[in-house]
């Protein structure tokens, strides 16, 4: 039985063999594992963290970004399936909630699935987008909206032409993915689904996170926290003691 992971799409910054329960764990649009990097320390023991590092950046920036959800969740099933050793659960925000929702899809057709799957910071897959397409935008205009709307760059980012000019295709590339989605209809999930957001989040208002109540057979839940579109970095304790308690049992 594997005790320790080594993949690519996979990183565990602090391995934890002997936890009963795998955390995996995948981030925002342009976002990367370092989003994750406290996150260990205020799990619990049982708990080992691993977030998901996606082509493009932090370790894997010389790769091209993936543009398309279809391809991507694929990769991550076969990364996945070398590493289903434990019992685990999903946690993604807002472009990450997408992903793991269809992730998790991927993984019950082969008969697997997560004790939890915490979708964060994003209404249901059936929900049409709020905004008018930003991947399709010029440069400046698309940095310009995207701020206006998430404020999803840092301004040491936008004030660095170079390094924007790192960032861009990535965020691109996200958007690209994130709006070019299109839901279809299938059976709900069997694990419990625990649709989060942040106050002031009025893209994930209570409301809207409650539309995630159709897609699952199993139990339900919606659950607030202090702050905005970004409360996990925000106001990050608040959030990792609700998961802590939600999986210190298992």
């Amino acid at each position: 039985m594997k005790t320790e992971i080594s993949n690519v799409w996979i990183k565990c910054s602090q391995p934890n063999p002997q936890a009963n329960l795998r955390l995996f764990c995948l981030p925002y649009a342009g976002g990367g594992t370092s989003i994750f990097r406290l996150w260990p320390r205020e799990l619990p023991s049982n708990v080992e963290l691993c977030a998901i590092e996606l082509p493009g950046r932090e370790n894997r920036i010389g790769e091209k970004p993936i543009s398309n959800l279809e391809i991507l969740t694929e990769k991550l099933v076969e990364a996945f399936l070398q590493h289903l050793d434990k019992p685990f659960a999903l946690f993604g925000h807002s472009m990450g909630a997408l992903i793991v929702y269809e992730l998790a899809r991927k993984l019950q057709q082969k008969n697997v699935n997560p004790v939890y799957l915490f979708v964060s910071g994003r209404p249901a897959p059936n929900v049409p987008e709020l905004y008018p397409p930003l991947h399709v935008l010029p440069d400046a205009e698309f940095i310009e909206k995207l701020n206006d709307i998430y404020s999803a760059i840092p301004d040491t980012v936008l004030k660095d032409k170079e390094l924007m000019q790192l960032f861009l295709p990535v965020l691109r590339a996200d958007m690209t993915l994130v709006e070019t989605y299109v839901f279809s209809e299938v059976e709900p999930l069997d694990c419990p689904i625990l649709a989060l957001g942040g106050l002031e989040d009025h893209e994930a208002s209570h409301d809207n996170l409650m539309t995630w109540r159709e897609h699952t057979r199993s139990s339900f839940l919606v659950q607030m926290f202090s702050g905005g579109h970004f409360y996990l970095n925000e106001n990050r304790q608040p959030l990792l003691q609700f998961i802590s308690q939600t999986l210190k049992d298992y």
